[in-house]
């Protein structure tokens, strides 16, 4: 049984016209996620060939710092290149983890399961972000295994530019990358599984996608960008319904370009100039995977400031909101862009994205490119965040057509004066005690409600609770929060 001494001179600090403020600012619910990229070890590990000891204290370090930023969910990047940040059957060990593509670590463990594991501690959702069709990194400096997949299988790769990609047209290359994630959901405890933006790759001028044997093959008489759409979305929809079949709790979500399509291209696009688009050059529909239910949610990588001439910021958020059709939607947004330019030197900039999104409510939060950036602070946005807008705590939005099973209501004991406990006795599994705060007066409804803590705890909670700094004129209810982020109904303590 887990038990916490907490004090709440420690968690109750702000004043009651604080919590104020920023509760018009911090919804209930909201994705407050980071991508955490190990190719070329962007965010981790620092570089490759660390020791063991040395890839765990970076990640905790990583961990700790986004939880004071006020994060709840990161977005690891497990399989960067055809390769594997885990003991695989179907592919080798990163050379990103250990200096060596094939290299176990040593002494062994198992990073994924680690990463899952201290994620899962802070209460913050880890999601298994995977590059559905990049094998080679770099053809030129690329360790390569004798068991990687291009050595096994060399029919199934094109070269593209620099980089060796599976070929999307070949049903045989779709069925390895649904093994792929079929066993990572059937053996990890991941919140979920998220693909990225390159299906097919970025064109590269003057240069053709070499895939015209595969075409001639497999073409069936549509035009080849149909054929090429058709691939990306017979993959979608195999790994959608693996996912539910192994494992029915865990998201499947994808976050895509920006753009899926201008209006000039098409009436149902956005008022854009992108010089390549999701459905024209990636050859991915992605509105025809919201529609079909095939994804839980999109991530939109809007990577442009408020006021961009080709992609304003603004106009592509209203247009996502446009076309979530009942799916999550979260903003991507490019806090690695800070300092590039005079619109990413405004302080600025990224709060006020933040509130345009909190303006939707068909919006369910944001995620962040890329971890390492956070770590200088830049423009203060670190700050902003860990002081202003996600000073208060939120809880991953609930996917209802995953799991809408409310838990049972926590049990609410006063005992030795100051000192209280919330029980929680139910047999469904949450990971959280939710403390809300209700201006007196008002009905207890929880559109009323600021969350203002979140306790980790699965079974129990005591705690210390002075009433002079409970906030002034606030009622205080609990709730428990399930392992799919659904509320118990509360209850008040008193």
């Amino acid at each position: 049984m887990k038990r916490m001494l907490l004090k709440i001179f420690c968690l109750f600090c702000l004043t009651g016209s604080t919590i104020s403020l920023i509760a018009q600012k911090a919804p209930i619910f909201e994705m407050r996620g980071v991508w955490v990229a190990t190719v070329v070890n962007i965010d981790w590990p620092a570089q490759k060939g660390m020791s063991v000891e040395a890839q765990k204290a970076d990640f905790i370090r990583l961990l700790d710092m986004h939880q004071r930023n006020g994060m709840n969910a990161v977005f690891v990047q497990i399989r960067p290149a055809a390769d594997a940040f885990y003991p695989s059957q179907y592919e080798p060990w990163s050379e990103y983890l250990n200096g060596k593509q094939g290299l176990p670590p040593t002494p062994y463990y198992d990073p994924l399961e680690f990463m899952i594991e201290e994620t899962h501690k802070r209460g913050m959702e880890f999601h298994a972000w995977l590059n559905p069709y990049r094998a080679v990194f770099n053809i030129h400096n690329a360790s390569i295994s004798s068991s990687h997949i291009t050595k096994i299988h060399p029919e199934w790769f094109v070269t593209y530019g620099n980089s060796k990609y599976f070929n999307p047209g070949l049903p045989e290359v779709r069925q390895f990358v649904t093994r792929v994630v079929k066993d990572i959901v059937t053996r990890y405890k991941a919140d979920g599984i998220h693909m990225d933006d390159y299906f097919y790759p970025y064109r590269i001028a003057g240069k053709n996608f070499p895939d015209e044997k595969a075409y001639r093959q497999y073409g069936n008489g549509l035009s080849k960008d149909e054929w090429r759409r058709s691939n990306c979305d017979s993959i979608i929809h195999a790994l959608y319904q693996t996912i539910r079949t192994a494992n029915p709790y865990v998201k499947f979500g994808v976050s895509p370009f920006g753009v899926w399509r201008n209006k000039s291209q098409d009436p149902e696009g956005s008022n854009t100039k992108a010089g390549q688009t999701n459905y024209d050059d990636l050859y991915a529909d992605i509105l025809l995977w919201l529609k079909r239910g095939w994804i839980d949610y999109v991530a939109p990588q809007l990577y442009w400031e408020q006021g961009h001439k080709l992609a304003d910021f603004d106009t592509l958020l209203a247009w996502w909101n446009t076309h979530t059709y009942g799916k999550d939607l979260y903003i991507g947004q490019a806090i690695y862009r800070a300092g590039s330019s005079a619109a990413w030197r405004n302080p600025n900039e990224l709060p006020n994205e933040i509130k345009a999104i909190r303006s939707y409510t068909t919006t369910q939060g944001s995620i962040f490119f890329s971890s390492k950036n956070f770590e200088n602070n830049p423009n203060g946005w670190s700050d902003s965040l860990r002081y202003d807008y996600y000073a208060l705590p939120a809880i991953v939005p609930p996917m209802p057509w995953i799991d809408s099973t409310k838990p049972p209501a926590p049990i609410f004991a006063k005992s030795n004066g100051n000192v209280f406990r919330l029980h929680y006795s139910g047999k469904l599994p949450v990971k959280a005690f939710a403390i809300f705060a209700l201006p007196e007066n008002v009905d207890e409804n929880m559109n009323y409600a600021t969350l203002i803590k979140l306790f980790i705890a699965d079974k129990e909670v005591v705690y210390e609770r002075l009433a002079s700094l409970v906030p002034a004129n606030n009622r205080l209810f609990a709730s428990v929060v399930s392992e799919h982020n659904v509320l118990s109904n509360w209850i008040e303590l008193k």
